[in-house]
């Protein structure tokens, strides 16, 4: 093992100076923030497995049994009332003129709501994770209200970052018939395809649903301290390979001048600071694409024992995951340090039915906003991770392309 896994850790990150993305030019980005985008870990702040808890106990730890039967427990629809003052919200920042970019708690007030909200906001970052809306009036609003009420309510919990290299911060879950199999090129969210447990690159996720799939689609959580006090009791020796930075991850492409076109890292981290929690980054499509840089010798090819770890580490998910069904009007939130994620294969409805279509949310909350302590070099920026390629301003289109 390397010494500098092993040896006291130095200043933390979140005590090193992260500004420069928070002087971005605002005739390019409004707010005069810029998504931060992928980093590779700081080494000498992780933590070798010896390190991490055997078990992990809390609030953030939840079986599906506790959940299965108790949708009350995660579920929240909205009252009249609520969608009275999220709709006057939206028509005021709509009369504004105001380009979709621009929303901000400012001109999306809320002045009863949002304490909801901010509750919810905790409960995403240091409780189960997760919660369900029901009810926002898509069929009735439109696209364009329903895209300004969802993003107003994204931004009473975190700010909004870059989804791909196109700047997409309003993001479109479409089968736009792009070739499944082609993962190194193709974001799966653009395609049918199943998607496996995964965390995506923010520290919150939301999905509302716009249109319905004719068969499948369907939505699987998990709680990833579940998965990890279960692979420490029946495969220690995957956890300890999933906490070790061997692990490469694929960027598509989607690269600023000088970035390596992969990032080497961990699934399992420590975050830094005293208590650390356990924070989770995989997706499997980003490890299992990267075969064209391994055959050229430039990386390494997964090991027996990689290819073996992530198949346990799906395995395990799937059978710990809570099932829930996506309906239209329905806005899903939910934390990527804690839970994983995943979506079944689906079927449209044959033209000229609308296809299934979710609008996508990545939210950032920084460390010193209440955000997890990550051993990443932007820990503190407003926007940190999502992807950023270069100087590509932000946009918000309202429909998939």
């Amino acid at each position: 093992m390397s010494p500098a896994l092993t040896s006291p850790i130095p200043t933390p990150a979140h005590n090193l100076p992260s500004i420069i993305n928070h002087k971005a030019p605002r005739s390019i980005y409004p707010d005069g923030i810029k998504t931060s985008g992928q980093h590779p870990p700081i080494p000498d702040q992780l933590h070798p497995y010896t390190s991490f808890p055997t078990q992990i106990f809390g609030p953030t730890i939840w079986d599906a049994s506790d959940y299965a039967s108790h949708p009350e427990r995660w579920t929240h629809p909205f009252s009249a009332s609520e969608i009275a003052e999220i709709s006057s919200a939206a028509d005021t920042f709509l009369a504004s003129g105001t380009p979709l970019t621009g929303i901000t708690q400012s001109n999306f007030a809320l002045p009863h709501f949002s304490a909801f909200l901010a509750s919810l906001r905790a409960e995403l970052l240091n409780g189960k994770g997760f919660l369900l809306f029901k009810g926002l009036p898509v069929s009735e609003w439109g696209t364009r209200k329903s895209a300004v009420a969802y993003m107003g309510l994204g931004t009473y919990l975190g700010y909004f970052v870059s989804q791909n290299g196109r700047g997409h911060v309003l993001g479109h879950v479409k089968d736009l018939g792009e070739d499944a199999e082609r993962i190194d090129k193709v974001r799966i969210y653009r395609t049918n395809a199943r998607q496996f447990f995964h965390a995506d690159d923010a520290d919150l996720v939301g999905l509302l649903c716009v249109a319905k799939a004719w068969e499948g689609g369907e939505s699987d959580l998990v709680s990833s301290h579940q998965v990890w006090n279960v692979l420490q009791r029946e495969h220690p020796d995957v956890a300890e390979l999933l906490t070790r930075p061997v692990w490469y991850f694929d960027r598509k492409g989607e690269t600023s001048v000088g970035e390596e076109e992969w990032i080497k890292t961990s699934v399992f981290y420590l975050e830094t600071g005293e208590n650390p929690r356990v924070y989770s980054k995989w997706d499997p499509y980003y490890v299992r694409s990267l075969t064209r840089f391994s055959d050229a010798g430039l990386i390494p090819p997964l090991s027996p024992e990689q290819q073996r770890a992530a198949t346990i580490l799906e395995e395990t998910c799937v059978r710990l995951s809570l099932h829930m069904i996506l309906e239209i009007g329905d806005i899903q939130f939910l934390s990527n340090a804690h839970v994983l994620h995943a979506r079944t294969a689906y079927k449209d409805f044959p033209p000229p039915a609308p296809r299934r279509h979710l609008m996508r949310l990545w939210l950032s909350v920084p460390e010193n906003e209440g955000g997890w302590k990550l051993p990443f070099k932007d820990t503190n920026e407003k926007k940190r991770g999502g992807i950023q390629v270069n100087d590509t301003a932000p946009v918000a289109p309202e429909d998939a392309e």
